[in-house]
This record gives C-alpha cells, structure tokens and sequence, in this order.
C-alpha cells in the first residue's frame, strides 16, 4: 500500500524515524544498515517501505534501497521469523554477507546475530537457499562478483549443479573471460573434478 516515502527526516531515534511527507509525519522502522545513511534531519529522504497490518497496529519498515527491502520481504515469509528479526538480520549483516552465508550454507555467520540461535539460522539457510545466495547477482548496487560471472554462475546453477560446486568452477575462470568462454572453462573444470 505505501511503496516509498519521499520527504522531510525530522527525528532519528534509533530504530526509529519520523518523517514529514507532506504535512503528514510518518513513524518508520528501519535497520541499522539504513540507519547509518541517513541525511541529516531536516533534510530530504527517500525510502523503500513495507507496511505491516495488524489487528492492534500498522506498521511501517523503511529501506535505504529496493534490495535490502527485498531481502526483508523474504525473511518475513520465513516461519517464525518476524519483522523485528528480519530488521535485526539486515541490521547485524549486509545483504552480500547474507548472501555469501546462504550460499556457503553458514549457519555460523548468522548464530552472531542478537536473536538468531543455531535452529533459527539453519531454517533461514533451508529457506533461502535459492531465493538469496549464488543467484543474487547484485545486492544494493553492488555487484557480489563481476556481471560475467554472475552469468557463468547462473548458467552453471540452471544446469542443475550445487552452489558448491558452481563456485569452486567459477574460480577456475579468469577474470575477464566472456561468458560463453568462461562457461566452457568452468564445464571443462567440473567435468576433470
């Protein structure tokens, strides 16, 4: 329903923000990640929201950009992962570093957030995996590997081999190569191991 705010960042109180847009001033809650770009207050914002209703409340989460409330969304649609959970994930890790510990399976990484025990993390990497791992090619605007080779990956994983095995051939491609080539270079690695 309410997609993004654009207006006047009047009060920052950590998780929380109150911004005028408008003459209206909407409270949002937002994880540190966005927490820590914000302007100044007084100065003009934009952010990526999602609306939470409730019986006893509506509730708006707000995002520096596109990505990270993407990732939110997905991690609220995990059984027993809550708003606040998800905020308090984005808040203790970055969307790559969430990523790469999907992807490697990590369930170490995650236990290091406040409120994550070892159950909760090896759901959220069940969960995840091929949602947000290896096939999320750029997160927040910042490629994880070169476009090439988001590329090659991709292929190697739509032609049905594990992360695992996709990364250690992507690393036997140099830098650089094309994707067709460096697609052959990793098939021609995956079929010696």
């Amino acid at each position: 329903m309410i997609g993004r705010l654009s207006g006047v960042l009047l009060e920052k109180n950590p998780p929380q923000l109150l911004v005028d847009v408008g003459g209206v001033a909407y409270e949002v809650d937002v994880p540190m990640s966005t927490f820590y770009n914000l302007p100044h207050t007084g100065e003009r914002v934009v952010l990526f929201t999602h609306l939470t209703v409730r019986e006893d409340a509506h509730l708006l989460y707000g995002f520096g950009n596109a990505e990270e409330r993407a990732v939110f969304r997905q991690l609220i649609k995990i059984s027993g992962i809550g708003a606040r959970t998800a905020l308090s994930i984005l808040s203790g890790m970055s969307i790559a570093d969430l990523s790469q510990a999907v992807t490697r399976q990590e369930a170490g990484r995650l236990v290091k957030v406040p409120g994550i025990g070892k159950k909760t993390a090896e759901r959220l990497l069940l969960e995840l995996k091929g949602k947000l791992g290896a096939d999320l090619g750029s997160v927040g605007g910042v490629a994880v590997v070169p476009d090439a080779q988001t590329d090659i990956l991709n292929a190697l994983l739509a032609l049905g081999y594990s992360d695992k095995e996709a990364l250690l051939a992507l690393k036997t491609v140099p830098a650089g190569a094309s994707v067709s080539d460096g697609i052959k270079q990793a098939l021609k690695a995956l079929s010696k191991g």
